[in-house]
């Protein structure tokens, strides 16, 4: 995404242009869009106009509007027939992919000649088109400015390709910081090797093949040159079997394109193809040492540390806000970890106290904050957990922190009521 101005007040009130280019910019902007805010960017409406007469005309008029935003919508890429994963967006094979999509609903407040001022009223934000969001005081706080630093900040965009091959079945994904994409499905009826029958189950897998390479050349080759790892997971037998004909084709048509791209090529065992697959791919140790400076490695990898203290050390691990928020006023906080949609609640003061949680876990030497995208399948376990956990410097039993509240709460209330 890309950050055309930035005009921000020392009350935290100000205005930003930004340009989202791809799926995951609509992402953050879904992100970063709160009610309250005014946006202002192009639209469509339809305008009916009267004769002298009395007989009425309508035409689609282009023009720019600003709205109060009211709710906010987000649909990551998919089409209709194909069923999305959670933290997953996703499109079929069968159909061109559908874009992302994000709306936005809420009151016009500047004067138009064609739509009344108030009037209610949908503006659909899309990728290569830019728009200015405006917010009051206050509303620039940590959490959207790292937004909009991160979103814009150069490089950004897919680091790893995914291809996760079956018996018949496979998938294409695109990882990123914060969204799991998936942009081709591949169903095919393979018949099983019987005896008499291999012919058929030759030609089938072939097909197969076939249909998956095309999506290769499609979705990873014109990337190959920004991507770290190109990870094939699945069952060894199905997975080996398609690398071995992408090379082998490669090899025979002479396609240096696919050949030089051997050296990032990784291949990891998973019980299945399907796209929660990823989780235990990105688990495995030669992925991990590959991946482990990116966000999402470094997020799965924390998450499964809490996970484990959970059974060996509790007392280190704690989650759920109002638990979290006693460790953070003890400072006992190491490493925070928190979903993005947390931050997306519609109660402004709700947003207010995660922000400053997390400004307060930095400010009191925390090792570590953490913010997981919903849009990966790590957040969305996280958002399982409530959406926030923390893992502790040093061990703390919740039963004795809320009985020394209690116990200093009443000693309290006693000196107030002697006084």
């Amino acid at each position: 995404m890309k950050l055309l101005k930035k005009f921000i007040e020392k009350d935290k009130s100000g205005w930003v242009t930004l340009l989202p280019e791809q799926d995951e910019d609509l992402w953050h902007c879904y992100n970063l869009i709160s009610p309250g805010d005014q946006v202002r960017a192009g639209a469509i409406r339809r305008v009916v106009n009267t004769s002298s007469t009395g007989s009425t005309d309508s035409q689609r008029v282009r023009l720019t509007l600003t709205i109060e935003v009211e709710k906010t919508f987000f649909s990551p890429s998919a089409t209709s027939t194909t069923e999305s994963t959670p933290g997953t967006s996703s499109s079929s094979s069968s159909q061109p992919p559908q874009n992302a999509q994000l709306q936005l609903s809420g009151r016009v407040t500047s004067e138009n000649p064609h739509v009344k001022l108030g009037a209610f009223h949908t503006l659909d934000l899309e990728s290569m088109r830019d728009f200015k969001l405006g917010k009051g005081a206050d509303g620039w706080d940590s959490i959207s400015l790292q937004r909009v630093e991160e979103a814009s900040a150069e490089g950004a965009g897919a680091e790893v390709a995914a291809v996760l091959v079956g018996d018949g079945n496979a998938a294409i994904c695109l990882l990123t910081n914060h969204m799991t994409v998936v942009k081709q499905r591949i169903d095919a009826q393979i018949p099983r090797k019987r005896k008499g029958m291999s012919s058929a189950h030759e030609k089938a897998t072939e097909k197969f093949h076939e249909q998956l390479s095309a999506a290769f050349v499609k979705h990873i080759l014109p990337l190959s040159t920004k991507l770290r790892v190109i990870l094939f997971a699945g069952p060894s037998f199905a997975r080996d079997g398609f690398v071995k004909s992408l090379l082998d084709t490669a090899q025979h048509n002479g396609d240096k394109s696919i050949l030089t791209l051997r050296p990032k090529f990784l291949k990891v065992n998973t019980g299945s193809a399907n796209v929660h697959a990823l989780n235990e791919a990105l688990k495995s140790p030669e992925v991990a040492n590959q991946l482990k400076d990116t966000k999402f490695a470094r997020e799965g990898m924390m998450l499964d540390k809490f996970n484990k203290m959970l059974v060996t050390d509790e007392h280190r691990a704690w989650y759920g806000p109002d638990h979290v928020q006693k460790a953070i006023d003890r400072g006992a906080v190491g490493t925070l970890l928190i979903s993005d949609s947390l931050f997306r609640s519609q109660n402004v003061a709700e947003r207010k106290r995660f922000v400053r949680m997390v400004e307060d876990v930095r400010e009191l030497g925390g090792t570590e904050v953490l913010i997981f995208s919903a849009m990966h399948e790590s957040g969305h376990k996280l958002d399982l957990l409530s959406g926030i956990a923390a893992l502790l410097t040093y061990p703390l039993d919740i039963e004795v922190v809320e009985l020394e509240e209690e116990t200093e709460k009443a000693e309290l209330e006693a000196q107030q009521a002697a006084q």
